[in-house]
Protein backbone atom coordinates (compact mmCIF):
# COMPACT_ATOMS: atom_id res chain seq x y z
CA UNK A 1 0.00 0.00 0.00
CA UNK A 2 1.50 3.59 -0.69
CA UNK A 3 0.30 6.66 0.56
CA UNK A 4 0.72 10.10 -1.57
CA UNK A 5 1.09 13.47 -0.55
CA UNK A 6 -1.09 15.17 -2.65
CA UNK A 7 -2.45 17.97 -3.95
CA UNK A 8 -4.79 17.95 -7.34
CA UNK A 9 -3.75 21.24 -8.18
CA UNK A 10 -0.24 20.47 -9.16
CA UNK A 11 0.78 19.02 -12.27
CA UNK A 12 3.50 16.67 -11.02
CA UNK A 13 1.66 15.77 -8.09
CA UNK A 14 -1.20 14.46 -10.50
CA UNK A 15 1.19 12.97 -12.71
CA UNK A 16 2.96 10.95 -10.03
CA UNK A 17 -0.38 9.66 -8.72
CA UNK A 18 -1.45 8.32 -12.40
CA UNK A 19 1.62 6.49 -12.36
CA UNK A 20 0.43 4.35 -9.07
CA UNK A 21 -2.91 3.96 -10.15
CA UNK A 22 -1.52 2.91 -14.12
CA UNK A 23 0.81 0.60 -11.75
CA UNK A 24 -2.49 -0.57 -10.40
CA UNK A 25 -1.04 0.12 -6.90
CA UNK A 26 -3.30 0.21 -3.55
CA UNK A 27 -2.64 3.96 -2.75
CA UNK A 28 -4.46 6.18 0.29
CA UNK A 29 -4.33 9.88 -1.27
CA UNK A 30 -3.96 12.18 1.81
CA UNK A 31 -5.09 15.97 0.32
CA UNK A 32 -2.45 17.61 2.47
CA UNK A 33 -3.68 20.78 2.16
CA UNK A 34 -6.95 19.94 3.51
CA UNK A 35 -5.23 17.24 6.17
CA UNK A 36 -2.13 18.92 7.05
CA UNK A 37 0.40 16.56 8.27
CA UNK A 38 1.34 16.86 11.93
CA UNK A 39 4.53 17.70 12.92
CA UNK A 40 5.56 14.16 14.32
CA UNK A 41 3.57 13.18 10.90
CA UNK A 42 6.57 15.57 9.24
CA UNK A 43 8.90 14.14 11.05
CA UNK A 44 8.31 10.56 10.25
CA UNK A 45 8.32 11.97 6.45
CA UNK A 46 11.97 12.95 6.91
CA UNK A 47 12.80 10.06 8.55
CA UNK A 48 11.77 7.91 5.46
CA UNK A 49 12.33 10.50 3.01
CA UNK A 50 16.37 10.47 4.28
CA UNK A 51 16.70 14.15 4.11
CA UNK A 52 17.14 17.09 5.61
CA UNK A 53 14.18 19.47 6.40
CA UNK A 54 15.51 22.01 3.57
CA UNK A 55 14.50 20.07 0.64
CA UNK A 56 10.24 19.85 1.97
CA UNK A 57 10.35 23.55 1.51
CA UNK A 58 8.79 25.31 -1.60
CA UNK A 59 11.12 28.28 -1.87
CA UNK A 60 9.15 29.30 -4.79
CA UNK A 61 5.62 30.16 -2.79
CA UNK A 62 5.31 33.88 -1.86
CA UNK A 63 4.21 32.53 1.59
CA UNK A 64 7.81 31.66 1.75
CA UNK A 65 9.03 35.06 0.28
CA UNK A 66 6.76 37.05 2.24
CA UNK A 67 7.49 35.64 5.28
CA UNK A 68 10.33 33.09 5.74
CA UNK A 69 12.61 33.91 3.25
CA UNK A 70 16.37 34.88 4.43
CA UNK A 71 15.04 33.37 8.37
CA UNK A 72 17.30 31.30 9.72
CA UNK A 73 15.21 28.65 11.42
CA UNK A 74 16.30 25.19 13.04
CA UNK A 75 15.35 22.45 11.96
CA UNK A 76 12.63 21.79 14.59
CA UNK A 77 11.28 25.44 13.60
CA UNK A 78 10.87 24.60 10.26
CA UNK A 79 8.89 21.28 10.88
CA UNK A 80 6.34 23.11 12.63
CA UNK A 81 6.25 26.24 10.08
CA UNK A 82 5.32 23.53 7.50
CA UNK A 83 2.74 21.65 9.91
CA UNK A 84 1.38 25.51 9.90
CA UNK A 85 1.53 26.35 6.55
CA UNK A 86 0.87 23.06 3.97
CA UNK A 87 1.13 25.01 1.46
CA UNK A 88 4.83 25.07 1.85
CA UNK A 89 5.25 21.72 1.65
CA UNK A 90 7.39 20.17 -1.12
CA UNK A 91 5.28 17.55 -3.63
CA UNK A 92 4.10 14.99 -4.10
CA UNK A 93 5.56 12.62 -1.30
CA UNK A 94 4.87 9.12 -1.69
CA UNK A 95 5.05 6.78 1.09
CA UNK A 96 5.46 2.99 0.91
CA UNK A 97 6.04 1.03 4.34
CA UNK A 98 9.50 3.35 5.67
CA UNK A 99 10.42 4.61 2.62
CA UNK A 100 9.39 7.70 0.68
CA UNK A 101 10.28 9.72 -2.66
CA UNK A 102 9.54 13.05 -3.73
CA UNK A 103 7.49 12.91 -6.90
CA UNK A 104 10.24 15.07 -8.66
CA UNK A 105 10.17 13.91 -11.49
CA UNK A 106 7.06 11.95 -10.85
CA UNK A 107 8.96 9.31 -12.32
CA UNK A 108 10.89 8.68 -9.09
CA UNK A 109 7.62 6.73 -7.74
CA UNK A 110 8.59 3.78 -9.92
CA UNK A 111 11.06 2.93 -6.83
CA UNK A 112 8.83 2.03 -4.83
CA UNK A 113 6.41 0.43 -7.10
Amino acid sequence: MLTIYHNPRCAKSRETLQIIKDADADVAVVEYLKNPPTEDEIYDLLTKLNLPVDYLIRKNEELFKQQFKGKNLSDDEWVKVLAENPKLLERPIVVKDDEAILGRPPENVMKLL
